[in-house]
């Protein structure tokens, strides 16, 4: 049975129910499949050698998210080959391109979760009531340790990108 995590979570104010396990910095990342476009999958092995810093939004057409991702873009310039950052949603991978495309989004990778959800149930931030990712912040070491993650408790808020900024810099 899948893990439900209820009081963690919500979108202005509603609470939300957030399916699979709460992981802490210290333990190991789980893997995942995720989808790079309509036909090919990624999983987190396809990032090996590298620091990540996983960047979680709901949706790539919404305000915060948008604000999130164009940060991350801006910042990944600045961290240099052995990083790598990765923006993971529930959008379509077209409408992920055609967002990234408009937004000039070009040092991120941005990933889809929405056809097996395999991300969301490993980390945790599955929403259940809406089918999309709780807004979230990891950072793997390059064996995929977790040195931070930062589960918001709400969704319409900005995650703490000088926090994850920072810890991705003590791993360099």
């Amino acid at each position: 049975m899948t893990q439900e995590r209820t009081g963690v979570a919500a979108l202005k104010g509603n609470p939300l129910t957030l399916i699979g396990p709460k992981l802490e910095a210290g333990g190991q990342a789980p893997d995942f499949t995720v989808s790079k476009n309509l036909l090919e999958s990624a999983s987190l092995q396809d990032f090996s050698g590298k620091i990540k810093l996983i960047s979680v939004v709901p949706s790539l057409d919404t305000g915060v998210c948008d604000a999130q991702t164009r940060r991350f873009n801006q910042e990944a310039a600045k961290l240099g080959e052995d990083v790598v950052i990765l923006t993971i949603s529930t959008d379509l991978p077209p409408a992920q391109a055609r967002w990234c495309g408009a937004a000039g989004v070009d040092q991120v990778v941005v990933l889809s979760d929405h056809k097996d959800v395999s991300f969301g149930t490993a980390y945790g931030v599955l929403i259940k009531e809406l089918r999309l990712l709780m807004r979230s912040i990891f950072v793997l070491d390059k064996e995929n340790k977790l040195h931070y993650v930062e589960y918001l408790s709400e969704m319409s808020e900005h995650p703490d990108y000088d926090k994850a900024i920072a810890a991705v810099r003590e791993l360099l």
